[in-house]
């Protein structure tokens, strides 16, 4: 046998595993499933729950399995009454202080915590409480709640913050039996540098932290006569609500998330891919005119709000790098209040847009002041008629929020036919559904700007090399007779390593594109949970081939995107696209 393998015996099989495998890693890739709370592959492995307990024989006490590495010859045992007891032990331990209030909780039926208690057999908690006060909830954030009597001190959400997003907004605050998680000086998530990202509540593994959920403001919306309510789904969405409705990872169900919204109540079904297709025409000629008039790059794309953010907050001598236009929600809520509302002769006051987004950040983001593009183009128009003041987004839902809307709606959605988006803002193409995973939005912008300096067709639109699930990705791209060298990153930490390059000058990049969350959309804070690398990878293989299957597949061949423009833009980077579809930006503090 070669000496980077080892051999070992567990529960009483020979296996042979590589030199510096953890035991829970090893039992895993033989079938043997070991319940955990605190671990999560490749990102924590705080060994704090006490629910991975293995015997080893010659080992004084039980062992922590996610965190002992097999030694040659080792024998273990996974499934004794001496390993059941102690599991059954530290996880009624860990439920003593948490409240059981399940049937309320947001993460009922889908909770780590409760599903390990009923794997276990543990019916009751037989140890009293040693936190004897109810801590407040932290609601100072507009997308995330945090409610740290749930907490187990798993340690997870810390990781996932640090190690992942490297902004570390949070960590374990206090001593002894106050111990909890918290932020600096307990301020609040709203009141630091948290990026709203939404990573932390997808690893949970209680209702520790959820969404700040507004299902109920938009039952509001729907059920007032005097409003207009449009709704928007972002790509990502479509390939993960099947998750929540019971699909298989993956599923691609556009048809019947847009029948679900016409049952549910909305106005018009509206896609965000069309408002994608115009950020491709914005975002793509001001890459061409920073180009041509010597104007700051690298360029770094502004879709994804987290990122944003974070720029904000870590590195804000380096704005002028990012592309001013609006991400596409945001975009598509200044057309619907300005463009639509004419058309359909609807007064923008009484229209309401909700987003259906894969992202906890773009809550934080409708709230945004510097995203008042319809208001202030019809306070230009006519100073009365724009009074009171209306955003551009008015609610921002997830993913989640959407299938619980369709649970409490009574939708079968699994038997929904299959229905087509309305006009004239649900046309989109095959470009703008790449915008939901990882190198889609850079892969979007060269298929166009490809064909609009060289003014020929594009023998094959597929960049391939820019697509995949490494955390940074480069190529080097013609447009026209001159080469260019891009790079795609995702996750903060990543976005870090290339803000740095810039910083010290050193970047070899004329277009960067950034997503905040692993995978891109895909990934989202909002996403349907579990939402790991597997669940990612199906999701991003639907977006693809529904790239293929659509007829047109490059954002300036959009003929609702071409109406738009010659009905009401007039040009890419105009002055009514600046109005409407270009901002700014804010220095914020790192605290």
């Amino acid at each position: 046998m070669s000496e980077e393998f080892l051999s070992v015996t567990i529960d009483d099989k020979r296996y042979s595993f590589p030199q510096g495998s953890k035991i829970l890693d090893a039992c895993l890739s033989v079938g043997i499933k070991i319940p955990t709370l605190c671990y999560l592959k490749d990102v924590s492995t705080n060994a704090s729950c006490g629910i991975c307990l293995v015997e080893v024989k010659g080992a004084k006490h039980l062992v922590r399995s996610c965190i002992t590495s097999l030694i040659p010859d080792m024998e273990i045992k996974t499934n004794t009454e001496r390993i059941r007891k102690n599991r059954r032990i530290n996880l009624e331990l860990l439920m003593a202080n948490h409240p059981l209030s399940c049937l309320t909780c947001d993460r009922n039926l889908n909770c780590e915590l409760q599903n390990l208690a009923h794997d276990l057999g543990i019916q009751e908690s037989r140890f009293p409480a040693t936190r004897k006060k109810r801590l407040p909830l932290d609601e100072t954030s507009p997308a995330i709640v945090r409610d740290p009597n749930k907490c187990i001190l798993c340690n997870r959400c810390i990781e996932v913050c640090a190690s992942v997003q490297g902004v570390s907004a949070i960590d374990i605050t206090h001593r002894g039996t106050e111990s909890r998680v918290s932020t600096f000086m307990d301020k609040g998530l709203g009141n630091i540098a948290c990026t709203n990202c939404g990573q932390c509540l997808l690893v949970c593994p209680t209702g520790s932290i959820t969404q700040k959920t507004q299902t109920q403001e938009v039952w509001s919306m729907l059920s007032d006569p005097n409003l207009v309510t449009l709704v928007q789904t972002a790509p990502a969405v479509r390939v993960a609500l099947g998750e929540e409705l019971g699909m298989e990872e993956g599923s691609l169900v556009t048809g019947k998330m847009v029948s679900a919204l016409r049952h549910l109540g909305f106005s018009k079904v509206f896609d965000t891919q069309f408002a994608a297709d115009l950020t491709i025409m914005e975002e793509g000629y001001e890459l061409l005119k920073r180009m041509k008039e010597q104007g700051v790059l690298p360029m770094i794309t502004s879709c994804s709000p987290g990122w944003i953010k974070y720029i904000e907050h870590f590195y804000p001598e380096l704005l002028a790098h990012l592309s001013t236009c609006k991400s596409p929600q945001q975009m598509f809520g200044s057309i619907a209040k300005t463009y639509y509302a004419k058309k359909a002769g609807i007064d923008p006051k009484i229209i309401r847009v909700v987003s259906i987004m894969p992202c906890t950040a773009k809550k934080f983001e409708a709230k945004r002041e510097e995203v008042d593009g319809a208001y202030r183009y019809w306070k230009e128009e006519n100073k009365e008629y724009a009074e009171p003041f209306f955003p551009d987004v008015d609610i921002a839902l997830t993913t989640r929020e959407l299938g619980a809307m369709c649970r409490e709606g009574g939708i079968d959605f699994s038997s929904l036919p299959v229905e087509m988006f309305d006009s004239p803002l649900g046309e989109s193409t095959g470009a703008a559904t790449l915008f939901g995973s990882t190198g889609g939005v850079m892969e979007a912008a060269l298929r166009t700007l490809s064909e609009v300096v060289s003014k020929k067709p594009l023998v094959d639109v597929n960049f391939t090399e820019i697509r995949g699930m490494e955390g940074l990705r480069e190529a080097k791209v013609a447009l026209g007779e001159t080469e260019i060298q891009v790079a795609v990153a995702h996750t903060l930490k990543n976005a870090r390593v290339l803000l740095e390059q810039i910083k010290q000058g050193t970047s070899p990049y004329t277009f960067i594109e950034i997503m905040t969350c692993p995978g891109g959309c895909i990934g989202g804070g909002g996403q349907s949970i579990p939402s790991d690398a597997a669940a990612r990878e199906k999701r991003s293989k639907s977006l693809y081939r529904e790239d293929v299957r659509l007829e047109i597949r490059k954002s300036h061949e959009n003929p609702e995107i071409q109406q738009l423009y010659k009905e009401f833009l007039l040009e890419p980077l105009g002055p009514l696209s600046h109005r409407l579809l270009h901002t700014g930006y804010v220095v914020r503090g790192v605290v």
